[in-house]
């Protein structure tokens, strides 16, 4: 039997689980309909290497098709933070931090052959893929601009419930940000091993992240849990 790709089926199905209750249970405000998106690529994701490694579509296309949705999740992440708490001089941010990915994907789309899947595992995929080093600068820099944002949000916040989403999502970024720190540890000690399958690590590290969006979009509805929920459906609101 392929057991290869079953934790990100494992992963994919408890992302879905976590993106219909979601969907049902808290308010559709423009913080939460962010953070709902992510979940949802992070699930897309992980059913997709389940099917590049467990079921062995390992055609260029589907790595490439991977890459596409991978590539919206940082900047999306930053947009998240930024919508925290609104600020003219980061406003102009929000027009050009989907640009990298937008570009890369363009580019890729002329390379998809260069596409392939070098390794799959129980616990991810390696890829290969052009450009990796300038892609994975673009990829990391905007969860690095999200951390610095998050803390300088608690840092400065007054407002209880905006420090404690700040908290909530910096444990997270900084938890995701873990595989980075071991890689690079790594590739100065000769190993690239964890470099090559970042993207797919990270992924699976980022369930523990749409646990903590998840906290976020139900900590910012008006409602906590089910029965709140439905005596807001029929309230008079």
């Amino acid at each position: 039997m392929n057991w290869n790709g079953t934790v990100s089926l494992l992963i994919a199905c408890l992302e879905f689980l976590l993106l219909f209750k979601l969907i049902v249970f808290t308010e559709k405000n423009k913080l939460n309909k962010i953070a709902i998106v992510i979940i949802a690529l992070l699930a897309i994701y992980q059913s997709l290497e389940f099917l590049i490694c467990g079921i062995e579509l390992q055609n260029a296309f589907f790595p490439f098709l991977a890459f596409i949705i991978i590539s919206f999740l940082p900047p999306l992440n930053l947009l998240l933070v930024i919508n925290l708490k609104p600020d003219l001089k980061l406003k102009l941010l929000r027009f050009i931090i989907f640009l990298p990915a937008l570009l890369f994907i363009i580019y890729y789309s002329f390379v998809i052959p260069q596409f392939a899947v070098t390794r799959c595992t129980v616990l991810y995929a390696s890829y290969n893929y052009p450009l990796g080093d300038l892609y994975g600068f673009f990829y990391y820099l905007p969860i690095l601009i999200s951390i610095i944002l998050l803390i300088r949000l608690i840092k400065n916040e007054v407002d209880k419930k905006n420090k404690l989403v700040g908290k909530v999502l910096l444990s997270g970024s900084i938890f995701i940000s873990l595989p980075v720190i071991v890689g690079f540890t790594l590739m100065f000690a000769g190993s690239y091993s964890l470099i090559s399958a970042m993207e797919s690590v990270m992924c699976k590290f980022a369930f523990v992240y749409a646990l903590c969006l998840s906290f976020v979009c139900l900590y910012n509805s008006p409602f906590k849990d089910e029965r709140n929920y439905f005596k807001y459906l029929f309230s008079n609101k």
